[in-house]
This record gives structure tokens, sequence and C-alpha cells, in this order.
């Protein structure tokens, strides 16, 4: 089942910004690859924060047919110019689909407007105690539909 969302009607939800430290970068102090992905699960679990809704509270939900948790199942980035230590970057996260149980993410991060590295990630949402796929919960896909028609509202 569908959310109702389209993928036009979705937008730039968040912008998460960071710092470049040293434990990110190889020791040309550029950053290692795979730490982009980081900064993309970083901003990701901000953005959830920002409407409402921390990973924990939806894992451990007093309500145990509520309980949620997001798994990535499918990542695909392409790597454009280096962010260096001590580069304060931007990643964004915008919502491309939105279906029950699953979001298709476009991330990117910038540094000053010069693009770095984008991706696509998918994420599905499973009942933490089987693993096994799940609707997200209501209360989750209200405030995804509140967010994609108020664009004058980003989080």
């Amino acid at each position: 089942m569908d959310t109702g969302l389209s993928p036009g009607s979705l937008r730039a939800a968040h912008v998460q910004s960071m710092r470049v430290y040293w434990e990110d970068t190889d020791a040309g102090g550029v950053v290692f690859y795979a730490n982009y992905l980081k900064y993309f699960e970083r901003a990701r679990t901000e953005w959830l924060r920002a409407l409402g809704f921390s990973q924990e509270t939806l894992r451990l939900h007093a309500d145990p047919a509520q309980r949620a948790m997001f798994v990535v199942t499918d990542t695909q980035v392409r790597y454009l110019r280096p962010a260096r230590l001590d580069d304060w970057i931007e990643v964004n996260v915008e919502v491309l689909r939105a279906g029950a149980a699953s979001l298709e993410i476009r991330q990117q991060a910038t540094r000053q407007l010069e693009l770095l590295a984008a991706g696509t990630i998918r994420i599905g949402c499973v009942a933490p105690d089987t693993m096994r796929p799940r609707r997200m919960p209501d209360s989750l896909q209200q405030a995804l539909a509140r967010q994609a028609c108020d664009p004058l509202n980003p989080i």
C-alpha cells in the first residue's frame, strides 16, 4: 500500500551541518569514502528527530504493535569532490518515494554549495523483534505527508 505521497510532492526535507574531523579522514586529510554513508545516516536520523521521531523511541515504543526500525536495503553513491579535515559540510535529505514500508531518499553532501557526494538510499521499515518488513507507523506517515504539503516549512 502506498502512503499517497507522489514523488513530485516531496522535496528536500532537512539539511544537517557537520564538521569533518580527523577520525573521518585518511592520512592525507581527505574524507574516507565510506564516511559519507555515516554522514548520510546522521542527517536522516536528525531529520526523523526533527519530525518528532527518535529512532530509539520508535524501536522501543510502549505499544509493541507500533515498534519499528529502519534498515538500509540499497545505496548508490557518487563521489565528486573531496571533503577535507575541518571542512564544514551540509548533508540534505530529500524523500523521493514513500511506500507503506519503505522510503527512497536522495542525499547530497555539499561544502559552500559545491557538491561533494550524492546518493540514493533506500530504507525499509521492519519490526525490531523479527526484522520482518512492516508498515511505517501511521503517525510517521502522517508527518511525512504534512511535510510534503508544506513547502514553506522545511525541517
